[in-house]
């Protein structure tokens, strides 16, 4: 092996990890848009070609996620500590798959037409989609002092009040809800979107504990 390439195994590949990251949370930020849509979708051609082109970022993701992971394999050196990256890496994609099953839902229960709770849950993932992108870019502050932590109160804020939506829309659905079958469908597709803000503040959290390793 050249000289040159043998040392460069050993240069951190600060670039590499963060443009990976960056990707992945755009990814996921888009993802969430996308369930916004389909939240306040019926059933035909839209919410079908929008519930594809979740599928294709989905494993999109997916393919962000191993390629982060094989250049920890591939590198002696990296920015920030190798389990560090693979929480992040493995928050990140546990926020797109809890929106892509999300979405499923809809087609998996014949949900003809979301109510209410799915629209205002879809619209907290969304917001915490963008908080947890923010966060990503906030990485390349590491080595600055006094680096902005205020998406971890913006984060727990947003799943807080997912909590709130979710336990008031659960205890309104077992007092009314008679049919026992649609009670179950529209649990667990709640259960799951609360789940996605649940991923979201994961990630948050993993920023956090990266920052303040190395402030």
């Amino acid at each position: 092996m050249p000289i040159g390439a043998f040392f460069r195994l050993f240069k951190p590949k600060d670039k590499v990890f963060f443009y990976h990251f960056e990707a992945s949370a755009a990814n996921v930020l888009k993802m969430s848009e996308d369930l916004v849509l389909i939240m306040a979708s019926e059933p035909g051609a839209h919410r079908t070609a929008l519930l594809e082109r979740l599928v294709l970022q989905e494993r999109a993701n997916d393919d962000l996620t191993h390629t982060i992971f094989k250049e920890l394999a591939r590198n002696f050196i990296t920015p920030i500590d190798r389990e560090d990256i693979h929480s992040l890496a493995s928050s990140l994609d546990d926020v797109a798959d809890y929106i892509l099953a999300s979405a499923k839902n809809l087609e998996l229960f014949h949900i003809e037409k979301p109510d209410e709770t799915c629209r205002e849950l879809a619209r907290l993932v969304n917001e915490g989609a963008k908080i947890v992108q923010m966060a990503v870019h906030h990485l390349r502050d590491l080595n600055k002092p006094n680096a902005h932590h205020q998406f971890v109160i913006d984060v727990n804020s947003m799943e807080n009040e997912a909590d709130e939506v979710h336990d008031a829309a659960i205890e309104y659905l077992f007092a009314n809800e008679k049919d026992a079958i649609h009670l179950i469908k529209m649990r667990d597709t709640y259960m799951m979107l609360e789940m996605a803000t649940d991923k979201c503040e994961d990630v948050a959290n993993v920023i956090e504990s990266i920052m303040l390793k190395y402030a």
